[in-house]
């Protein structure tokens, strides 16, 4: 679940996907996206929380597609590092002559968010001026274009992300707290990628997949010894980290299988984080054969959840997203 940037929906397929298009083998994630499918079924404002690189971006769309609002537009827009009259700009807009360099109207993303869904990241960098002005629009639906009067409204659905623990913030005078609790309809919390060891195997897996098919090289699995490095490291960078690592990876191999000297990790990452390291690890799927290939990881996904519901294939089923049947015959097949 990585998406970062700007760009058509029609060159990032993943932005197209729902809710139900995620599934998860960890008790942290499955929990968010239950609680995701919730919000998406409200009009609620929802905040995200989590580290940098877990996926916000991604988990917001799918937000989105899965609610009333996935026929109107989906605005994203970053609010660190941007003054407060360019702040104002890009979230309500200016009129011609506004400030130096206006030389036109321009529409703000509220305005453009109108009838569907307004993703505001890093909100916690915002100025407290800042703040007043969103938590303003947010309550009565109300803003003005920077160089007017005029009064305009729009109907948006509000989310929001921060990578910092905003809960701390609002304790402050830095975090309004009355925007805290507007904007926090619903919270939801994306785990980092070393709270999801069981997610981990069918994530490499589906990234090798990814880059083979982008650079058109035929890459089956990794090497019993990068296999093992992947799986034992902490990723501090998550799904970001993981996704740059794979490519790089993918692109470097010289067979079919990727081997370690193409595991480019940086130095000073690669210890993992105190709290990976202090937690029990989960087996290394897949280190044994070294086999991480898409049909390896959801075959060894697939038992990990059939373990956990004591062999119970309809609750393993259900837990998967599949039909009894379906199961059936992925089990026949492996």
């Amino acid at each position: 679940m990585s998406v970062h940037g700007h760009g058509s929906p029609d060159r990032h397929p993943e932005w197209r996907a729902t809710l139900d298009d995620f599934q998860s083998g960890d008790e942290a994630m499955r929990l968010c996206l239950d609680l995701a499918r919730v919000a998406a079924r409200t009009e609620l404002p929802t905040l995200i929380l989590g580290e940098t690189g877990t996926g916000k971006t991604l988990l917001a769309r799918a937000l989105h597609n899965s609610s009333r609002r996935a026929r109107g537009p989906f605005i994203a827009f970053n609010s660190a590092a941007l003054s407060d009259t360019l702040l104002d700009s890009q979230l309500f807009g200016h009129e011609r002559g506004a400030f130096t360099g206006a030389d036109r109207r321009v529409k703000g993303k509220f305005e453009l968010a109108d009838g569907g869904t307004l993703f505001l990241d890093e909100i916690a960098d915002m100025s407290p001026a800042a703040q007043a002005k969103i938590l303003r629009a947010v309550e009565y639906g109300e803003f003005e274009r920077l160089g007017s009067e005029q009064l305009l409204d729009a109907d948006v659905r509000l989310v929001t992300a921060t990578h910092l623990p905003i809960t701390r913030y609002k304790e402050t005078e830095h975090f309004r707290k009355d925007l805290f609790y507007r904007i926090s309809g619903i919270t939801l919390r994306l785990p980092a990628l070393r709270e999801r060891p069981n997610d981990l195997a069918s994530l490499m897996a589906a990234e090798i997949a990814a880059a083979s098919a982008q650079l058109g090289k035929p890459i089956v699995g990794l090497s019993r010894h990068a296999a093992d490095r992947l799986l034992g490291y902490g990723w501090p960078g998550n799904l970001r980290e993981l996704k740059r690592v794979i490519h790089a990876a993918v692109a470097i191999a010289e067979g079919d299988v990727i081997e370690e000297a193409a595991i480019l990790l940086e130095p000073e990452e690669l210890d993992a984080p105190p709290a990976a390291a202090s937690r029990p690890r989960a087996p290394a799927a897949g280190a044994a054969d070294g086999d991480l290939s898409l049909r390896g990881a959801e075959r060894r996904h697939i038992a990990a959840v059939l373990a956990r519901f004591d062999g119970n294939k309809r609750r393993a089923a259900r837990a998967l997203g599949l039909a009894r049947s379906t199961l059936d015959r992925k089990l026949a097949e492996s």
